[in-house]
């Protein structure tokens, strides 16, 4: 049985994987804020204290189901590269929306762990393509310096960040995952998130006007709708929303 041309039983492996993988995510939301080492013996010891999130299971063989959908199963690792590693970063990013919405920080060991992947990444597509890896260093250098940028002159206005430094390190390092033009469309969708959703949490009063509204889960959330939705048709539904409906390409 197929699915999209791939055959049921990577959808089976992939929902192992997905749980495996949420499971991870979810004891890293616990000890990353802690300053300890996600890669521990300590999950069996800490069983009374630490308590499976299995929300944040169930969404990540979700969105690892929906990736691999979209993407499929090609014949070379290159061709699977992009897949891949969508499937790595989908845990990363999720806890860092947890972290970050929980306790308004992003950890530098995740922002890092990222840097480390994508610049491994960059440096396999090489080897085939070099226009990619050069692609992939724009988007870093994009990424970071959109953000950068922003925190800069919100700083010279208003006194104080316009976002936080693990803000800027998160795009740069999700620069080297998706290249110059899609972390462009990234920054956009989430700004336009960020000011739907700011706007709601004011409006029915979960968060007052005073409190801060931590950024990294917009960004998160900009990063799986690009995973999940074809870049040009992204492109034109933002074209659509920023020209009032006027452009028609």
């Amino acid at each position: 049985m197929y699915f999209n041309d791939v055959h049921i039983i990577y959808y089976i492996i992939t929902i192992i994987l997905g749980a495996i993988a949420g499971k991870v995510a979810d004891w890293a939301n616990y000890r990353l804020p802690e300053y300890k080492k996600v890669l521990s013996f300590d999950i069996f010891k800490e069983r009374k204290k630490y308590r499976t999130n299995y929300i944040i299971i169930i969404i990540t063989i979700v969105l690892y189901v929906l990736t691999l959908y979209n993407y499929g199963i090609h014949n070379t690792f290159i061709a699977n590269l992009e897949l891949i590693k969508y499937l790595i970063l989908i845990p990363i990013i999720l806890s860092a929306f947890v972290i970050d919405y929980k306790l308004q920080i992003i950890p530098n060991r995740l922002n890092l762990t990222l840097f480390e992947i994508g610049l491994i990444t960059a440096f396999i597509y090489g080897w085939s393509n070099i226009a990619i890896t050069i692609n992939m260093l724009l988007g870093m250098l994009a990424g970071g310096g959109i953000f950068l940028l922003i925190t800069l002159i919100g700083g010279a206005i208003y006194g104080k960040e316009a976002m936080g430094l693990g803000d800027v390190k998160l795009m740069g390092a999700l620069g080297l995952f998706f290249g110059l033009s899609n972390i462009v469309v990234i920054s956009l969708v989430s700004f336009l998130i960020g000011a739907i959703l700011s706007v709601f949490l004011l409006v029915t009063k979960i968060k007052k006007s005073n409190e801060y509204i931590p950024f990294g889960p917009f960004i998160v959330i900009a990063s799986i709708i690009s995973i999940l939705v074809p870049f040009n048709t992204l492109l034109g539904i933002l074209m659509k929303i920023f020209t009032l409906g006027l452009y028609k390409g």
